[in-house]
């Protein structure tokens, strides 16, 4: 085998070693002054007012959705995209309903606004900035004022990302964004993750709900918060929520600010590789870019639409040709409402047909910004002649 190639993976170099190494040797190891000052660090870089750091992504979305919607509230929401996102709406006892995509495979938020025009009932809108690309701020914007919904953004494949007017993770136009650290996503913290917003309320809330539902603040039992001479007891907390532990520790923080001083250069090859495939791929006959390079995203993935009815092979020999040759191919993502469970919730007779075609089509390429140029053109030879020698 000539090479050994993923989808992605992160990039550790010993700046980011030193970093950890630093945190391991002091007072603090779990949740001390490096969250904080991770925090802030995202706050700068994304453009929003708070952040709140946690132990994954996935804890990030639940806790979000804890502090957006109630038992019973029907949202809105992508079945492109990974279990996380549509799970966080049951986990705050939600409804989700699965809107179609387009042909970028965001959310179709014009047909967002046509099922919000004939059912106010509806409570919010969960948009994915797939693969990078940011779903439509515009419409955003004006779903948001028209219909008086809440937004949650999940910019887990779109930090850095800028369409000239929003940054992604800002929360301009949404009450809440998610990010994930995940090793494949632009920066990690091994596992990791946070939610953004600019509500001081929702921000006091999360801060409670990743730890154990736990307040410092705003008592409720005054007798017990303060001795009889009004003095604060200092071991005093109060539990408001039922909340988890889903703190974060220093020394991932530590690894997440080494990691986001070095995201621009990150982005920069990311945006590189993928103007190469489009090269290569603009005017292939049947591998295709889902769309032609834009300088808006920030290229967590690379999706090719494959039209596999003109080859004799079906896409699971597509791919196990291709990762005997040493390519690591991905398909992002299963619809979700296929996914047993949900069957069993009652979304199994759901059938949206821009999903279902692209799903027939989809496969994730390599793209992480320690792909060589020589790699890359290994993968793309390999795939090419794949379909040369299958082609029907």
């Amino acid at each position: 085998m000539k090479y050994s190639i993923p989808y992605g993976k992160q990039c550790i170099d010993i700046d980011d070693i030193r970093e950890v190494d630093k945190i391991l040797t002091s007072k603090f190891i779990t949740t001390g002054p490096k969250v904080k000052e991770f925090e802030e660090a995202i706050c700068k870089r994304c453009g929003c007012r708070f952040a709140v750091a946690t132990s994954s992504g996935t804890a990030a979305l639940h806790i979000a959705s804890l502090s957006l919607i109630d038992s019973k509230d029907r949202i809105l929401v992508t079945p492109n995209t990974f279990l996380s996102t549509v799970n966080a709406i049951l986990y705050a006892g939600g409804e989700p309903i699965f809107v179609d995509i387009d042909s970028e495979g965001n959310i179709d938020l014009d047909n967002c606004i046509e099922i919000l025009k004939k059912d106010r009932s509806i409570k919010g809108i969960y948009g994915v900035h797939f693969s990078g690309n940011p779903i439509n701020q515009e419409k955003l914007k004006y779903i948001r004022e028209k219909f008086d919904v809440v937004v949650l953004e999940d910019c887990a494949h779109s930090l850095g990302a800028y369409d000239g007017s929003t940054i992604a993770g800002s929360c301009k136009n949404s009450d809440v964004s998610v990010l994930s650290f995940h090793p494949v996503k632009h920066i990690t913290t091994g596992e990791g993750g946070a939610v953004t917003t600019n509500s001081r309320q929702i921000y006091e809330k999360l801060l409670a709900l990743r730890n154990n539902g736990v307040v410092r603040n705003n008592f409720e039992d005054k007798n017990m918060a303060y001795d009889k001479n009004g003095n604060l007891n200092p071991w005093y907390y109060e539990m408001h929520y039922l909340g988890f532990n889903y703190r974060i520790t220093d020394f991932q923080c530590a690894l997440g600010l080494s990691q986001l001083k070095k995201l621009d250069d990150f982005l920069k090859r990311r945006r590189e590789i993928a103007e190469y495939y489009d090269e290569v791929f603009e005017n292939h006959h049947i591998i295709k870019p889902l769309y032609l390079h834009k300088k808006n995203s920030a290229y967590h993935l690379y999706v090719v639409r494959v039209r596999f009815p003109k080859l004799s092979i079906t896409k699971a020999d597509f791919f196990n040709i291709a990762r005997k040759n040493g390519i690591g191919l991905q398909v992002h993502y299963i619809p979700v409402y296929r996914q047993p469970y949900y069957k069993r919730l009652g979304y199994g007779g759901v059938y949206l047909n821009n999903m279902e075609r692209y799903y027939s089509e989809a496969v994730s390429i390599p793209i992480y910004p320690l792909l060589k140029r020589n790699e890359q053109a290994y993968v793309i030879e390999v795939l090419s002649d794949i379909v040369e020698k299958y082609k029907i």
